[in-house]
């Protein structure tokens, strides 16, 4: 019994050190998502001059001008859309109803190669938490149970169960 308390001890300890961690960047390798590529439009929006996408600033679930009110959501791959119906049907989102889960390239195009813990423009996407997001991309194997994600810890795209499988959810519009 006092193995499992301590068990349960060190591992609390273990994830209260990791989430008090602040990101880490190497300065020798250049942005991939430099903030000059990233506007603040000032309305909870991000816009990409790349990609020419618009992204919400905070993952579902999270609002404020840095990100830092409320609580990170948790999505299936149907809550996910079910979320974009929310926010489209409501009143939108920053004046634009065409919000949707971003396909796995659209995704991957936010990983900032040169940061971990994690790997996004923290100065464009403040307090974005090092986890999971769902992207609206299927697996090509087995499609009707995986989907692609981008964990941002490392930046590493992934297949995850989209039937079962909770993740976090950034919205974007638009694109080229």
């Amino acid at each position: 019994m006092r193995i499992c308390h301590f068990l349960i001890l060190f591992l609390f300890v273990l994830i209260s050190f990791r989430s008090a961690q602040a990101q880490t960047c190497n300065a020798n390798i250049p942005a991939s998502t430099p903030d000059s590529q990233l506007t603040d439009n000032g309305d909870g929006t991000i816009t990409d001059s790349k990609t020419g996408l618009m992204w919400k600033k905070c993952v579902e679930g999270v609002s404020g001008s840095n990100c830092d009110s409320g609580a990170v959501g948790s999505f299936t791959w149907q809550t996910a859309l079910q979320q974009t119906d929310v926010v489209n049907n409501g009143s939108g989102f920053a004046g634009h109803t065409d919000w949707r889960l971003p396909n796995i390239k659209e995704l991957v195009s936010l990983v900032e190669e040169k940061c971990y813990d994690p790997s996004i423009n923290l100065t464009r996407f403040p307090n974005t938490p090092p986890g999971n997001i769902l992207s609206g991309s299927p697996s090509a194997a087995y499609s009707w149970c995986y989907a692609w994600v981008v964990e941002f810890y490392e930046g590493v795209a992934y297949d995850g169960n989209r039937v079962n499988g909770l993740y976090q959810v950034r919205l974007v519009r638009g694109g080229q």
